[in-house]
């Protein structure tokens, strides 16, 4: 009996000295009135702008922990901040279950929260430290063969939007991943570079600023949305702009990447960026007492969950793989794919059927999970020294998916990110049955445009040309300021195939003469010129 005492004494004096997670939650942000008198100390004017045009109020979320609080945590002795929320009002702290506890004394302090559950409740079981070595990347299987990019982008119906010129020019996406090498080196990111569309990043997990390094994970990742190699890779969004976060240590698994994750995403906000791809998902840690349960993927248990929800009501819109654990032992989404509002992207292969080790739902509240689908399997990505090679992950549906999401905004500018994640869903093959393998099924984004075509929604100095593509008849709508104009077409050559002077009275033109394939447009009048393409059926 004796023995057995000074087991469980020993077992109980180790798990007080030995170093654990948690999260500070203080009580309020007394500096809040300082911060409303002056937004752009929180926000970007992009941000501010992306706010309003989205009708979103400023609220105590936006505004930064109390820095005196923040200080006097980081002054204790044998604590270490690891990372900060101003949305959740919280702070990641690491240290002894002792010295974690004795900061409750602080008057600002609301509640500790541990990562390891047993630590929040009476100390009636003890969870011992298990060790484990994890790749989180050794689910993307690398194979080097060439192909082509068009299938990933087809299935979507993705490049009848970049024949419409929206290839995602305008927005910006934040890529929340593991690392970046090669970015600023290889081939397929040379145009992305030029251009200047690497608008900037950060090494969470090193804290500094290079983000062209860590894992090539991220790379990859990039690559679908951004990279450009012809006749080879060609990114779902090629003209979209891009900030590149490292937030994810691919050496370890710890929670801190959760909140590392939300630190990310607030930045992304104050910088004004109108998606995030989260190519990542957690549900074991190597401290397996810190580890999820599927009762935690309820969209609002999950630190990053809750971040993730609050950047959509931020007004941007949130993507995230489904997972790669479809064919495990427990093969259900992970965080934050749970979350109500974020698009959980499970995986297909190049015939649009399920692949095995896509994650399944439903989320733990019994909502549809995955939301929707993309190819995932043998999808064309670049690796770091710009060859073009296939990959298997729902890291790349996710991405893939995401950059048509830049381009299907930029098309309908006006609406709001509730509304383009809402007809993005309804777009789906699968919305009138939908199920916990396929979520709503693979998305129509061309059909997804055209259904919410609103000619009512139309600026006054815009024409506006549809539908397309098109078989024969076009429909086009003047600026109400212009009262005639004169249209004509060019092949790819550059050879006038087709004029016709416009009348505001005219409502359609046939180009039913005209072969199949993409033609230039030129529309001039006596205000302005616009230029596009379209694409003869």
């Amino acid at each position: 009996m004796k023995k057995k005492y000074f087991i469980l004494l020993f077992i109980c004096t180790s798990l007080l000295h030995a170093q654990q997670d948690a999260w500070v939650y203080l009580k309020d942000k007394p500096s809040s009135p300082t911060f409303f008198n002056s937004p752009s100390k929180m926000l970007s004017q992009r941000a501010l702008d992306r706010r309003s045009n989205q009708k979103i109020d400023l609220d105590a979320k936006d505004v930064p922990i109390e820095s005196t609080y923040l200080n006097q945590i980081k002054s204790k002795s044998g604590v270490s901040v690891m990372a900060t929320s101003k949305w959740l009002n919280a702070i990641h702290v690491r240290g002894t279950q002792t010295d974690l506890n004795a900061m409750k004394a602080l008057p600002f302090v609301e509640k500790i929260d541990f990562a390891n559950k047993s630590l929040n409740q009476s100390a009636k079981s003890i969870a011992v430290k298990k060790e484990k070595n994890v790749s989180k990347t050794a689910k993307t299987k690398i194979e080097y063969a060439y192909g082509t990019s068009s299938n990933q982008i087809q299935m979507l119906n993705g490049h009848l939007l970049h024949q419409q010129n929206y290839t995602g020019s305008g927005k910006i996406i934040a890529v929340m991943d593991s690392g970046f090498p090669g970015v600023n080196s290889a081939q397929p990111f040379k145009r992305l570079i030029d251009n200047k569309q690497i608008l900037g990043g950060y090494n969470y997990v090193l804290r500094n600023p290079d983000f062209y390094t860590g894992t090539s994970h991220g790379t990859s990742v990039l690559s679908t949305m951004g990279g450009f190699k012809e006749n080879q890779l060609v990114g779902t969004a090629p003209d979209a702009s891009y900030y590149l976060f490292i937030t994810e240590n691919d050496t370890s698994e710890n929670p801190v990447e959760e909140s590392l994750w939300v630190e990310a995403a607030e930045k992304a906000d104050s910088l004004g960026v109108d998606i995030i791809n989260t190519s990542l998902g957690y549900f074991d840690f190597d401290n397996t007492s810190y580890n999820h349960t599927y009762s935690e993927m309820d969209g609002k248990t999950a630190f990053m969950s809750r971040g993730a929800e609050i950047a959509f009501s931020r007004g941007i819109i949130v993507v995230s793989s489904a997972g790669n654990s479809g064919e495990s032992s427990n093969p259900n989404i992970a965080v934050p794919a749970d979350a109500v509002s974020v698009l959980a992207i499970g995986a297909v292969n190049a015939s649009e059927i399920r692949t095995s080790f896509s994650s399944i739902g439903p989320s733990f509240d019994n909502r549809i999970k995955p939301d929707v689908m993309a190819q995932g399997q043998s999808a064309i990505i670049s690796d770091p020294l710009g060859n073009i090679v296939t990959a298997n992950g729902t890291s790349f549906s996710s991405p893939i998916l995401t950059g048509l999401v830049a381009c299907l905004w930029q098309a309908l500018p006006n609406k709001t990110n509730k509304e383009i994640r809402e007809i993005i869903i309804k777009s789906s093959d699968r919305f009138a049955a939908p199920n916990n393998l396929y979520g709503y099924g693979v998305p129509d984004f061309n059909a997804a445009f055209s259904d919410q075509l609103d000619l009512n929604e139309i600026a006054v100095n815009e024409v506006v040309i549809y539908p397309n593509p098109t078989a024969d008849l076009l429909s086009l709508i003047l600026p109400k300021n212009s009262t005639s104009g004169i249209i004509q077409f060019f092949n790819t050559a550059g050879q006038k195939v087709f004029e016709k002077k416009i009348e505001n009275n005219d409502s359609s033109i046939s180009i039913k003469e005209l072969q199949t394939g993409l033609y230039l447009y030129k529309f001039q009048s006596q205000d302005f010129i616009k230029t596009g393409k379209i694409y003869k059926q």
